[in-house]
């Protein structure tokens, strides 16, 4: 019996099929996890010397993780897991196993997290409009609404919009962009 040929992907169709296969990946590796990682699948080359830009395999995979949750907003979600690793995971393995498993209500939160939480609930914020609202005199650093941020999306209170074509992280309630799996809780 010969030995499975490992995945190699190189178009934005096979990254959402093994997306799908996996139920859960990391976008990149990390020696905290023993989950698949799409980078270590991804076979397009690297930044070649004297060559402009990041290269083809981190301009699609940085493109995928954004890409593959707007284009599939009902097949694919884009997240971070506890210890705050960026992954893509199938919506059907959120409803059924992860969310059940890593939903936290927003009162156990910190009292940054908290107060990120009530401004992202009144509308939709950016990263940046968000460090700014929450520390207009810059006292608060950048770590710590950074770190608030990671809290609420591993405790699923909050996650990225699909909206397709947004440059930006734009943060909005989890419960308004997942209705279905809440129950529209907050």
């Amino acid at each position: 019996m010969k030995p499975k040929r490992p995945v190699k992907i190189k178009t934005f169709q096979q990254a959402c099929k093994f997306v799908l296969k996996v139920k859960t990946c990391l976008i990149f590796g990390s020696k905290k996890s023993d989950l698949p990682c799409l980078w270590d699948v991804v076979d397009l080359p690297g930044r070649q010397p004297g060559q402009p830009g990041w290269g083809e395999k981190v301009e699609a995979v940085w493109g995928w993780k954004n890409e593959l949750p707007a284009r599939f907003p009902d097949e694919i979600f884009y997240g971070k897991l506890p210890g705050g690793l960026a992954m893509l995971m199938c919506v059907d393995h959120l409803r059924s196993v992860h969310y059940p498993a890593h939903h936290r209500p927003v009162s156990t939160c910190s009292p940054l997290a908290r107060r990120a939480y009530d401004l992202i609930r009144t509308e939709p914020y950016t990263t940046t409009e968000l460090r700014k609202a929450l520390s207009p005199s810059g006292t608060i650093s950048k770590s710590k609404v950074d770190g608030a941020l990671v809290e609420l999306q591993v405790t699923l209170n909050i996650t990225r919009s699909n909206e397709p074509g947004l440059k930006r992280d734009t943060w909005l309630p989890f419960a308004e962009q997942y209705p279905d799996i809440c129950g529209g809780e907050a």
